[in-house]
């Protein structure tokens, strides 16, 4: 999702933030620092006419509000920008238009909706030149995204986007919550990010705002994940450790009461060789039966999460699992099994 925004952005958010500890502003943290904001429009030419890294820059004002079509009434997340936002997000439309600039200078009340919110207004039906009530204002649909999916405030399916000037208005706000200034090439970041720096320092002391390098969040949450992984894989060990050795208790105590069995076969000429290989199939046949039961609950729970969340079930993941199910089977299974061949045919009959 992250790197769906562009490993080639510029963030420029109010007050002083670092992207391993989050806020840390002078004034109280990150919703004191997001209030306090001197961001400005003016800041967003400046970047894009100024700096000749900078390819394009939009800034955001974002708030909610009351929407309301027919007998639908719900509170949306609506973002105020500039037109270059599209370009700036990588977003495309479904259907309709995004606003010009024109649309802006004009302070027009029209309005692109996000996917999840057309679905909700309008369901099965086009929104298009539809009037909608936006807080106190009516406005005019003019475009529809495609659903991209998403969290938190990277999710524009939940959201709404409206010309910057409307969403002064609407929200009686001068401020920005943040700037995305996008690089024209990922090896000119690192001059884009001093330029932008010496540019904002024109008009904010240090403390009023911060840049931060796209790559540097993409790397911290790919920590974050990394982390998560080897947890995982820690608690996914210990399982497969209990169900080892659950796998070599059943054998072992399956060896002790088939001793006489054992001794009769080993009497009627059965090999070290040919009991060894019955012990260690029967282990096999209870880690792959463990293994089939684990995919298909597995796949049912992955299902039923399908309806909430974006899973996807491959194939290959599949036979590593099973794989290592089965791998499970044969070594924990080998204790046992060599255990039953090494037995001495007369005192495996004189067993009781």
């Amino acid at each position: 999702e992250l790197e769906g925004l562009g490993s080639n952005l510029v963030l420029v958010i109010p007050g002083q933030f670092d992207t391993k500890q989050g806020f840390a502003s002078a004034r109280g943290g990150g919703l004191g620092a997001i209030a306090s904001s001197k961001l400005q429009l003016e800041d967003v030419k400046r970047l894009k006419n100024d700096i000749p890294e900078v390819s394009e820059a939009t800034g955001l004002l974002i708030g909610s509000a009351i929407v309301k079509y027919a007998d639908v009434k719900k509170t949306v997340q609506i973002i105020g920008t500039t037109p270059d936002f599209a370009e700036v997000r990588n977003v495309s439309l479904s259907e309709g238009e995004f606003f010009s600039q024109s649309d802006v200078t004009a302070l027009k009340k029209v309005i692109v909706l996000g996917a999840n919110v057309a679905s909700d207004y309008f369901s099965d039906t086009s929104p298009m030149d539809a009037k909608i009530q936006v807080g106190e204002f009516r406005y005019s649909v003019i475009g529809v995204l495609e659903k991209k999916g998403g969290l938190g405030q990277t999710n524009l399916d939940d959201q709404a986007i409206i010309p910057i000037t409307s969403a002064k208005r609407l929200f009686d706000r001068d401020n920005l919550n943040f700037i995305y200034a996008k690089v024209a090439s990922s090896d000119l970041v690192d001059t884009a990010i001093s330029k932008i720096e010496m540019s904002m320092a024109k008009r904010l002391d240090e403390d009023e705002f911060t840049l931060v390098d796209q790559k540097e969040v993409l790397q911290s949450v790919s920590n974050i994940l990394n982390m998560l992984t080897f947890a995982l894989s820690g608690i996914a060990a210990i399982s497969l450790l209990v169900g080892g050795v659950g796998i070599m208790n059943i054998m072992l105590v399956s060896v002790t009461e088939r001793t006489r069995e054992i001794g009769l076969r080993k009497a009627l000429v059965a090999t070290t060789g040919i009991i060894l290989l019955q012990f260690l199939t029967e282990a096999i046949l209870l880690s792959v039966g463990g293994g089939v039961i684990g995919i298909f609950i597995g796949a049912l729970g992955s299902f039923a999460l399908s309806q909430f969340m974006t899973i996807t079930l491959t194939w290959w993941s599949i036979f590593l699992a099973f794989a290592v199910s089965v791998g499970v089977g044969i070594i924990f299974g080998v204790m046992p099994a060599r255990k039953a061949a090494s037995l001495s045919p007369i005192e495996a009959l004189r067993y009781e």
